[in-house]
């Protein structure tokens, strides 16, 4: 169960460094990156099973790197949870539009964050 691969993509360093130190607390290998094109170079070599995808980055947003990673044969499988602190009327719909496998807001409930990856990474959510 532990020791499994997550990636957060998360422009804000706070938040960056609160969720890696909960999911690695919880037994995840965890790696971060800060936008797109850091995030395309960590998935150069590292494959997670799991991206908590902040929405809101900047240049290309976190919704499109979910289309373009969901529609490549390499990454479609990985689970991605969009994560937004501007959750809005049809925030929700557009994240599973995007091929995104859940939606989580922001502030994030740090007691039931591993819980949560925990269940969609047992497909359970």
């Amino acid at each position: 169960m532990g020791g499994e691969l997550v990636l957060i993509v998360d422009d804000n360093e706070l938040n960056l460094r609160l969720t890696r130190a909960l999911l690695m607390k919880a037994g995840y290998d965890v790696r971060t990156a800060s936008d797109v094109p850091k995030a395309l170079s960590v998935l150069e070599a590292f494959r997670p099973r799991l991206i908590l995808m902040d929405i809101q980055l900047p240049g290309v947003d976190g919704l499109q790197l979910t289309k373009t990673l969901k529609t490549d044969p390499k990454t479609h499988d990985i689970k991605i949870l969009a994560v937004t602190a501007y959750a809005s009327t049809g925030d929700e719909e557009k994240a599973i539009v995007a091929g995104c496998d859940g939606y989580v807001t922001k502030p994030i409930d740090t007691r039931a964050l591993p819980g949560l990856v925990r269940k969609h990474l047992d497909g359970l959510a």
